[in-house]
């Protein structure tokens, strides 16, 4: 039967296979009912909801894979439950084993959809953008009015960086004149980067890194098929990933390992590293599939450099300056490169001769 008071939503598509932000072995988002930190924003958004403040739209900012997404489904999984099922409580707990848990992780929910980027059936790859038919077909879901109890409808956009120019404007127009009782969860790395009238109609919270300890707290959660890490390899990784569990994840896999090992050999040899394994090293790289290891590569090349302004601070300003440029010039072809899907192979290739020029 169609939502009481609307029309008939389409079947929910099957759930892909692939979505963007995927990590091998490692829960979805919305199939996460644990939240390790965060305790300030979550008790904004209970706060808010048992005031019956709720705003209509919130942007959910911080860095990657520091739990923006989970606390957005976490949210949701509130917002969407029959309230008769709930006991009073001034958190956003659902009773264990709740349906609503279920629906959510499985996106089945009627009031609840999810804008992101997924691998349509029979692909090869995932979309690089989240397209304005996307959000259209998501954004549907106002039309109709909100059945059950609860009376609230979600949309979570995961992550706003990933919206082109149309499928932007198209939400900006639904949050302009937002639809009774209609609650977005706006994701974004980058808050700063957004259209400015999509900032200024959201309630803004903004995520800060993990602790190392929550980061181990978190991985230490994953369950099998997860592979338990060595405890010195998960402190390691822990301490090397600025608060993101998906770089600490990243950190903790062979592949990415024996990446740093090369780039770390790579960094040893400047200023003249051995170009033709420079070369190899972007051919290696030039993949869609290889996002998270170019991730590792930059955030190798980042630390180096650091480590480098630490070892000269005594070679003089005008040496630090060079070190900082460089890291500048390479984390500013690195943005240009993810917002227009550039060839990675030139983007390494000028790193290590950014980095050979600063070093001479």
């Amino acid at each position: 039967m169609p939502p009481e008071g609307g029309r008939a939503r389409k079947e929910a598509p099957a759930v892909s296979e692939a979505e963007a932000g995927d990590l091998a072995h490692v829960p979805r988002p919305r199939e996460q009912t644990r939240l390790v930190g965060h305790a300030a924003a979550q008790g904004a958004f209970a706060e808010a909801l048992a005031a019956g403040r709720l705003h209509h739209a919130w942007l959910i900012g911080g860095p990657v894979g520091i739990g923006k997404a989970t606390l957005a489904y976490r949210v949701a999984r509130r917002l969407v439950a029959d309230p008769r099922t709930l006991p009073a409580s001034d958190t956003l707990d659902l009773p264990e084993g709740h349906p609503a848990a279920r629906q959510v992780a499985a996106l089945s929910h009627p009031n609840l959809v999810a804008l992101r980027r997924v691998q349509a059936p029979g692909a090869k790859t995932l979309p690089t953008r989240i397209s304005v038919d996307a959000a259209r077909e998501a954004l549907a879901l106002f039309a109709t009015t909100a059945g059950g109890e609860g009376g609230w409808r979600v949309c979570i956009v995961d992550s706003a960086e990933d919206l082109n120019a149309n499928s932007a404007n198209a939400l900006l127009k639904m949050i302009e004149e937002p639809p009774p009782r209609a609650i977005f969860l706006i994701v974004s790395h980058a808050p700063g980067r957004l259209l400015p009238t999509i900032r200024s109609r959201c309630r803004a919270l903004t995520l800060r890194p993990l602790a190392d300890e929550q980061v181990r707290s978190v991985i230490e959660g994953f369950q099998a098929p997860f592979p338990r890490p060595e405890p010195a390899a998960l402190a390691r990784a822990a301490a090397l990933c600025e608060g993101s569990v998906a770089r600490a994840v990243a950190l903790l896999d062979p592949a990415t390992q024996a990446i740093e090992a090369e780039v770390s050999s790579l960094l040893a040899g400047l200023p003249d590293p051995d170009w033709r394994r420079v070369l190899k090293l972007g051919e290696s790289l030039a993949g869609r599939d290889a996002e998270p290891l170019l991730t590792a590569v930059l955030d190798a090349i980042q630390r180096h450099v650091a480590a480098e302004i630490d070892r000269r601070q005594g070679e003089g300003p005008a040496r630090l300056l060079a070190l900082v440029e460089a890291a500048e010039r390479i984390a500013s072809a690195a943005r240009e490169a993810a917002i227009y899907n550039l060839d990675r192979r030139p983007l390494v290739l000028a790193a290590f001769e950014t980095l050979a020029a600063a070093g001479r």
